[in-house]
């Protein structure tokens, strides 16, 4: 793509607005392909008409009406949030259920080298990962795992890491409230994690609230061909508050001593061909722009038509990313089934967000607006691209864990590490976020792939972005090309062959529970 001629890019043959594609905008008279002569200065990104729009008329992308114009907008203009009304949301009755999935025909043979579990599990890193029951206790725990890093872990060289699985909750809330089943469930089904190989130990404090025989209680340790799974079936607790523990130290010590008989079981681990059917991958868009719906998350999108092929479990998140797009999603529903539970948990979230005298709309930021995206419902179009074009096979509840090999859709908020957290919980080993404003994004318990949306972006960030979606916008690849590059190196770093940048930086961030039942 030539820097000094003017470029546009236009969805749908239907649009009647396009997207400036060159860097830093252009400005009053340039003139693009179809002769449209830019009548004021439009931003990289940002959408122009290309035809007469007046009042009212809707303004279409993606061949859906992302708002109606609130002025006369002559062709040429920059068509932006302040000059759009945005649409209703869609209605929840009378969807199409199962008419749209591409069933594609199954990929054989790949593979990659995986810590395999006995629950029949495969994990991409090997980690021991330390259960927090309360954010009391996480101060203790940050000492205790780099006491562990700096003395335990160099005897255990088959271990990758040693974590803690830190968050602000467990006491101080409505525990009994029915919406706390949703953090506890997360905080247990995040041990469970692939990547922890069964291994599971918590600190408590003693007097709170999630106390840990609620965080896991045996009863509710699931019984799979025959066998419990691995990570709840021995729960190693240290209690701060135990008479034992005399001073800072004794605790510091329990921890180390119960981390050490953990390490040692996760040093016997070691890679093994797996096949590409055993990853579970998160997919997610975060700093979100206009070019978002055209490079990275189609991109991604591809990627996950791949996995799906190849029998993986794939997560597509975000309830306020895809509310509007409902009617594409039922549509691709497996069944009749698939398409009611993504009604209800789209119902649940409208409800949820009216307690709070919001809509979807709170949903965009500030940089997605700079980045060109007008609202919601533009944001939304490029949002579900990423989920590619497979049937949606199951819907995974807040802090559930994803059963169904396939495409899934992960009813998550769409908070960048809010959703991290619930994918993590349904057992996500590895993840794909694209960004197009650009945010140092990271987990410390899985890998996390960043996508650039443009080219500048991953330039500037060359050591932050892992894929620069940006060529397919430059016309130097193709999203087929690209997306089998990404596929090979969602196998590579899988294996451990290689890293992703946040993971070889340690860039990461802490959990955020999704906790909508009350605060005490």
């Amino acid at each position: 793509m030539s820097p000094e001629t003017p470029h546009m890019i236009r969805m749908h043959d239907n649009d009647n607005v396009a997207i400036i594609a060159n860097h830093g905008g252009l400005a009053t008279g340039a003139v693009l392909a179809d002769g449209t002569v830019l009548l004021e200065p439009v931003p990289q990104g940002h959408k122009v008409a290309l035809a007469d729009l007046a009042i009212n008329d809707p303004v279409y992308r993606y061949n859906v009406i992302i708002g109606h114009a609130r002025q006369n907008l002559p062709r040429g203009s920059w068509v932006n949030e302040h000059r759009l009304d945005m649409p209703e949301a869609p209605g929840l009755d009378d969807l199409p259920v199962a008419t749209e999935g591409v069933v594609q025909p199954a990929l054989e043979g790949y593979v990659f080298d995986g810590f395999r579990n006995p629950d029949g599990s495969v994990g991409t890193r090997n980690i021991l990962a330390i259960s927090t029951s309360v954010q009391c206790v996480s101060g203790v725990v940050d000492h205790a795992v780099r006491k562990i890093r700096e003395q335990l872990l160099p005897k255990y060289p088959n271990v990758d890491n040693v974590i803690a699985l830190e968050h602000v909750y467990g006491c101080g809330v409505a525990i009994n409230a029915p919406d706390a089943v949703i953090p506890i469930r997360s905080l247990r089904n995040i041990a469970r994690n692939p990547n922890f190989g069964g291994q599971a130990m918590v600190v408590s404090l003693g007097c709170e609230k999630l106390q840990p025989d609620l965080l896991f209680p045996k009863a509710t340790i699931p019984i799979r061909d025959s066998r419990q799974h691995a990570d709840l079936q021995d729960v190693d607790v240290i209690c701060l508050q135990d008479d034992e523990h005399v001073g800072f130290q004794s605790m510091i010590d329990s921890i180390v001593n119960v981390a050490d008989k953990k390490l040692q079981i996760l040093n016997r681990r070691r890679r093994e061909p797996c096949p590409a059917s055993a990853l579970v991958v998160g997919v997610q868009c975060g700093g979100s722009d206009a070019f978002s719906g055209v490079s990275a998350n189609p991109l991604v999108g591809f990627a996950a038509d791949l996995l799906v092929r190849a029998g993986a479990k794939v997560m597509f998140s975000e309830v306020t990313e895809v509310r509007d797009g409902i009617a594409q999603l039922t549509a691709r529903a497996a069944n009749q089934d698939v398409a009611d539970a993504l009604i209800r948990e789209m119902d649940w979230y409208d409800r949820y967000l009216g307690r709070g005298l919001a809509d979807r709309s709170a949903n965009t930021s500030p940089g997605n607006k700079k980045g060109g995206l007008s609202n919601i419902v533009e944001k939304a179009m490029g949002s579900i691209i990423k989920s590619g074009s497979s049937p949606i096979v199951g819907v995974v509840s807040p802090g559930d864990l994803c059963e169904r090999p396939g495409l899934n859709f992960a009813a998550t908020p769409a908070s960048d590490f809010v959703c991290g957290t619930l994918q993590l919980a349904a057992g996500m080993t590895l993840h794909l976020f694209t960004t197009g404003r650009g945010t140092p994004y990271g987990l410390k318990e899985v890998p996390v792939i960043k996508l650039a949306t443009r080219s500048d972006l991953a330039r500037r960030w060359h050591d932050l972005m892992d894929v620069n979606a940006g060529r397919i916008v430059d016309g130097d690849a193709t999203i087929e090309e690209m997306g089998w590059e990404l596929f090979h190196l969602m196998l590579d770093i899988a294996s451990g062959r290689k890293q992703s940048k946040a993971e070889a930086l340690g860039l990461h961030n802490s959990l955020a529970l999704f906790n909508p039942a009350p605060v005490t």
